[in-house]
């Protein structure tokens, strides 16, 4: 399924609607270029599962979680992962295999121990349509 949106405001509208709708134990993958808008798609999604605080990229600390919600939010950023051990040492697979939602942003960097049933976000940039337009690209896998 191909989402449009054509600012900021209807990419974390998106987020949100899909946080709103969401299950536990639900693994979100989410890819993009920098200034993509993968940040504002993740406070989005934050502010549908029911979490107030603040939500940030956690490119320094690979994983951020959110408990304030209707479920927990395991928001990872493993753009910065070296070796897929390091994955191990911060027990992955409690969060992956949870009872809450997880967001993996950079996922392609992790795919072999990726969940086999998740959903891939994908957000694509087109300046020929606008600074602002993306084209949200989101599959069951």
């Amino acid at each position: 399924m191909f989402v449009e949106t054509m600012s900021p405001g209807e990419t974390f509208a998106l987020g949100k609607k899909i946080g709103e709708k969401v299950s536990p134990g639900t693994v979100f993958t989410l890819t993009g270029d920098l200034g993509a808008g993968k940040t504002v798609f993740s406070q989005g999604l934050a502010e549908g599962l029911g979490i107030r605080e603040p939500v940030s990229s956690p490119t320094f600390t690979i994983l951020q979680i959110y408990d304030e919600g209707r479920y927990p939010f395991y928001h990872f950023d493993v753009y910065r992962i070296g070796d897929i051990s390091e994955m191990d040492e911060i027990g992955y697979e409690d969060y992956f295999y949870g009872d809450g939602v997880c967001l993996i942003e950079w996922a392609d960097l992790i795919r072999e121990i990726l969940p086999e049933r998740y959903t891939r976000i994908t957000i694509l940039k087109d300046v020929e349509k606008g600074f602002d337009y993306r084209k949200i690209d989101i599959t069951e896998v």
